[in-house]
């Protein structure tokens, strides 16, 4: 216990400042695309994306819902383990989430999907008895009602596996923190399916994204001039 308390001393001020602010501006994004989508006109025109042979597969396991909640405080916790690697890597990270965030904000603005959650069966979820369906109801019905949107890509997927990707590798890091960053991104891109939030493609979109980008930017490296 020691040693994390020492750990979080460590941890800068604006580590913190960067850790709740990315995490206000991805949530700011994903409802500014959402507004954009209807402003364009774009929404008129929603797709679903949906590969039932797949999708189907996926019964909805209440428990998931603990998982997929817990995402944004994994959010938060991103940028703050990451401000105590050098800074090289921490530039490289930010540049690397936000591009990814940009992209995702792009197709919710020019792309919108849609899920039927009533055509699904989902809303009668939170009337079944237990903790996690009437928590996964109250989420269904705060997230969109009888209509989700903006599924593709998920940034549920997108900004965790980021979160694990900026510590990957990072001597500075544990390597326990480091396990438990890959297994929380896991997780939650499960969490994504098995709440019935996204269809497969989404969770496709959201892993591939944030994989080119890392790669793009680890090879052109603005954080070796930046930092």
């Amino acid at each position: 216990m020691s040693r994390f308390w020492r750990q979080v001393k460590r941890i800068p001020r604006w580590g913190w400042y960067c850790g709740f602010g990315y995490t206000a501006i991805i949530a700011a994004m994903f409802k500014l695309g959402h507004i954009l989508s209807h402003l364009l006109g774009t929404y008129d025109h929603a797709l679903v994306w949906k590969i039932a042979a797949i999708d189907d597969r996926f019964s909805v396991v209440p428990v998931f819902v603990l998982f997929y909640v817990y995402t944004y405080a994994f959010w938060v916790m991103g940028p703050i383990a990451v401000s105590l690697t050098k800074k090289r890597n921490f530039v490289n990270y930010t540049v690397g989430l936000f591009t990814s965030c940009f992209i995702g904000f792009l197709f919710l603005v020019l792309m919108p999907t849609l899920m039927d959650r009533a055509g699904e069966g989902l809303m009668q979820v939170g009337e079944r008895p237990g903790f996690c369906n009437w928590l996964l109801g109250l989420l269904y019905r705060i997230d969109g009602g009888e209509e989700a949107f903006n599924l593709f890509p998920s940034f549920h997927c997108l900004v965790s596996l980021y979160c694990w990707l900026g510590v990957r590798g990072q001597p500075e890091i544990s390597r326990g923190f480091r396990a438990y960053s890959l297994i929380m991104a896991i997780l939650i891109c499960l969490s994504t399916l098995y709440t019935k939030q996204h269809y497969i493609p989404d969770v496709f979109g959201g892993v591939a994204i944030p994989v080119v980008v890392y790669m793009i930017v680890e090879k052109a490296n603005p954080g070796k001039r930046w930092a």
